[in-house]
């Protein structure tokens, strides 16, 4: 892993908040980029930013979200402009991250901040994945359920926006070993009475979401992310992202088998280095995934005294 293939794929990020209108938001990327700024009149009453590269930023309304904004220091509830989504275009890690962070650090400084319902949730782009890796993906987000809610500290009211793993699925899964696409989506609709083709698909809010892979968006989300605007916890967010999907697209299978947690922050610190988080340059990322779990990250059992 020391090549870091992993920070190839594609990716994109959505970046729930209150705290400041959509069109300040609009303005402070507007700046940053050096773009232009529009106004959609949509439904979402978004603005686009485009930036001098021709990519364009979305920021949307999101009904989820409970508005606030600060007056004196105190935070009070606020009107639905807002309600703030930041949705970037198609970025990549190596040419992308420092002006996402510097984003995320001007947004934070105008004002604006995250509260209990604001999530934040990354797609990767699909296009290396085969039946096999999205098998594996399933698996290793199974597996890994309670480590993971532990470690982000999922808010209780975003739970029903991402709720864990479904054991029947997975069971299905396993048991049908699906060799095509069509089988997997079959397996990963089935009990749903509302039709497949639905944006806001029910089965859309899980940690793992394959709706948009299957709905022609063709990435794979996670959406397991607390809003934050601590630009180190996004960057340590995207690289756990990045380096999950290459585990499923470069592992020959995935065990459901959960791993010991008598010491979870071991269990997580010799994960994430397995999968690619290993060295200097990922030494806040680990900090921060292992920051609020319990245990000793350099002994799996207590030494005897």
């Amino acid at each position: 892993m020391a090549d870091r293939d992993f920070l190839k794929t594609n990716f994109g990020i959505e970046i729930e908040l209150t705290g400041i209108t959509r069109e300040k938001a609009a303005r402070v990327l507007a700046d940053h980029l050096r773009g232009s700024i529009e106004r959609q009149n949509d439904y979402y009453d978004s603005y686009k930013v485009t930036a001098p590269d021709g990519r364009a930023w979305k920021i949307m309304y999101d009904g989820s979200l409970r508005c606030q904004r600060k007056v004196n220091g105190q935070k009070v509830a606020a009107g639905r402009e807002y309600s703030v989504e930041i949705v970037s275009p198609i970025l990549n890690y190596k040419e992308d991250i420092e002006t996402l962070q510097e984003i995320v650090r001007k947004i934070r400084k105008a004002g604006g901040f995250p509260n209990s319902t604001a999530g934040i949730h990354i797609h990767l782009d699909g296009a290396d994945h085969t039946p096999r890796s999205l098998r594996n993906f399933v698996n290793i987000i199974y597996a890994r359920n309670d480590l993971l809610y532990d470690s982000l500290q999922i808010e209780r009211e975003r739970m029903r926006y991402c709720k864990k793993m479904d054991k029947d699925l997975v069971e299905r899964m396993n048991k049908k070993k699906p060799k095509t696409f069509k089988e997997i989506e079959d397996i990963w609709y089935k009990g749903y009475g509302s039709s497949r083709e639905r944006h806001y698909h029910e089965s859309r809010y899980h940690f793992l979401n394959l709706h948009s892979f299957f709905n022609g968006v063709g990435t794979v989300e996670l959406r397991g992310f607390n809003g934050t605007l601590h630009a180190g916890k996004i960057r340590s967010y995207i690289v756990l992202a990045l380096a999950i999907n290459n585990q499923a697209l470069t592992q020959k299978s995935a065990s459901t088998k959960k791993p010991q947690l008598e010491n979870p922050k071991f269990a997580m610190r010799t994960w994430l280095n397995r999968i690619g988080l290993i060295g200097e340059e990922f030494k806040n990322c680990r900090e921060h995934l292992t920051k609020h779990l319990e245990g000793s990250a350099a002994w799996r059992f207590r030494r005897a005294a």
